[in-house]
């Protein structure tokens, strides 16, 4: 897969492990107990919709994304196995990501750099998203 010059390789099976260190970096700060109330098991994104950490949400979001330095990234799905890797994603936009909102498997993409220090999220969910958080 090619965009603009952006070099996205496949990470065949990465997907369940690039989620596990997504929910260790960005909602490691829940207990078991706050993750079970939340779903977070159903939806990552959920730790954003229920307030529990600080992010920016909607045009913020977009514009922070934008905005960031890139440098190398992932990214995955909520429910795909394989995950991406992106070398040189200076110019990634979010235009350039690959993202369905009404189908089920591309609906809900996290884009996290390499470094796990931001990441950006887009939601199934018309009212929910995009969020982006930075540590």
């Amino acid at each position: 897969m090619e965009t603009k010059r952006l070099q996205i390789q496949e990470i065949p099976g990465w997907g369940t492990y690039l989620r596990g260190q997504w929910e260790a970096r960005f909602a490691g700060h829940l207990s078991a107990e706050e993750k079970k109330e939340i779903h977070l098991d159903s939806f990552l994104w959920h730790v954003c919709s229920y307030k529990k950490i600080d992010c920016l949400e909607k045009q913020e979001a977009i514009h922070a994304f934008q905005k960031q330095q890139k440098e190398k990234c992932t990214f995955f799905y909520q429910f795909v196995d394989d995950a991406f890797l992106i070398n040189h994603p200076a110019s990634l936009s979010m235009e350039d990501l690959p993202y369905e909102r009404l189908h089920m498997d591309f609906g809900d993409l996290y884009v996290m750099d390499w470094e796990q220090k931001w990441t950006f999220v887009m939601t199934h969910e018309s009212s929910c998203g995009p969020y982006f958080i930075q540590l």
